[in-house]
């Protein structure tokens, strides 16, 4: 069975300008995820789909390919990650390569760990009949309690019909952890909704997931960064 890692990293990047080239703990904030990438050992190459040619730079010099440029058209903010996977299949294949699995990496990921890349896989491996595979943690508070801030300025519930409810016996929820979709090739080229039943949940702890869209996001990301690496808790 035959594994790409197909990182997207587009040089525009409008609320933390040339993020995926920000240096971060003395890296490229895209080599994190290249050096993930190939510590996992599952992928026959690691692909970044860039329309930039200094993260192309940057990333050839870690160890990953740029074999073919992202069009313009492809990196806009508002282009889906399900589409530019699918035109990087669709590149790859024009080059006469293919692949069973594709593992689509955020460029923005520096917690994330080589092992549950592994783990990714062979979950989908041994469920034919699942699309995808991707991380999860749960909520550090139950959604089912979330506030609101009204027009007015007052404070209202989301859910009232929870509000009595005591926390110990709401369902638990669980967010995406924004680091890798693991997929069958012919599941992205298909659409297949990831968000779906058609998905595995790997199950993180809350303390290896930071989602970096903005700059408070990036400082919370550098902190755990600190605590896991002095607590002996970071691969590599």
């Amino acid at each position: 069975m035959s594994a790409v890692a197909i990182i997207p990293a587009r040089g525009g990047s409008q609320r933390i300008p040339r993020k995926n080239l920000k240096l971060f703990n003395g890296q490229p904030m895209i080599v994190w995820s290249i050096h993930a990438a190939l510590a996992s050992g599952v992928f026959d190459r690691v692909v970044v789909s860039t329309d930039d040619p200094q993260i192309a730079e940057i990333a050839r010099a870690h160890g990953a390919e740029v074999p073919f440029m992202r069009p313009a058209e492809l990196a806009d903010a508002f282009t889906g990650t399900s589409t530019v996977i699918q035109h990087a299949i669709a590149a790859l294949a024009d080059q006469a390569l293919s692949f069973d699995y594709v593992c689509c990496i955020y460029a923005t990921a520096p917690l994330l760990q080589a092992r549950y890349l592994r783990q990714g896989l062979e979950m989908l491996r041994s469920s034919p009949e699942k699309s995808y595979a991707f991380p999860v943690c749960s909520f550090g508070f139950p959604v089912q309690r979330a506030l609101l801030i009204e027009a007015s300025g007052a404070l209202a519930p989301m859910y009232p019909q929870f509000r009595a409810t005591r926390s110990q016996d709401l369902a638990a929820a669980y967010q995406d952890a924004g680091q890798f979709y693991w997929g069958r090739s012919e599941a992205w080229l298909r659409g297949d909704v990831v968000f779906s039943e058609l998905s595995l949940p790997i199950i993180l702890p809350r303390h290896l997931v930071q989602d970096i869209d903005t700059e408070e996001d990036w400082r919370r990301a550098e902190f755990l960064y600190s605590a896991l690496k002095a607590a002996g808790e970071l691969e590599g």
